[in-house]
């Protein structure tokens, strides 16, 4: 569960400060605007990217993950299919002989 309350924080952090329509608008006028503010909001901006990359790269890992897990059961599989097929052909030729 502790997966589950990271991906809590995680999208706290990534959506805090949206609102419906996007980020909260500023008590100013859209041409009064200073530079702070705007630093401000790219900064945050540059957060929410970040998170989103190494989300994205953790997703990434973790499909990689699985695909060689399914990989490797895929080819346990198949060896187990030829041991059943080579055990079955037995079973035939002892059939075989004793009829």
């Amino acid at each position: 569960m502790n997966s589950r309350r990271d991906y809590r924080n995680h999208r706290t952090a990534l959506f805090d400060g949206i609102e419906e329509g996007g980020i909260r608008a500023s008590p100013y006028g859209s041409h009064e605007i200073d530079e702070h503010d705007n630093e401000r909001a790219m900064d945050g901006l540059q957060d929410r990217v970040n998170i989103l990359k190494r989300l994205t790269g953790d997703i990434h890992e973790e499909v990689e993950s699985h695909n060689r897990f399914l990989d490797r059961m895929g080819n346990d599989m198949d060896t187990s299919r030829g041991v059943l097929s080579g055990t079955m052909d037995r079973f035939k030729m002892v059939i075989k002989f004793l009829y």
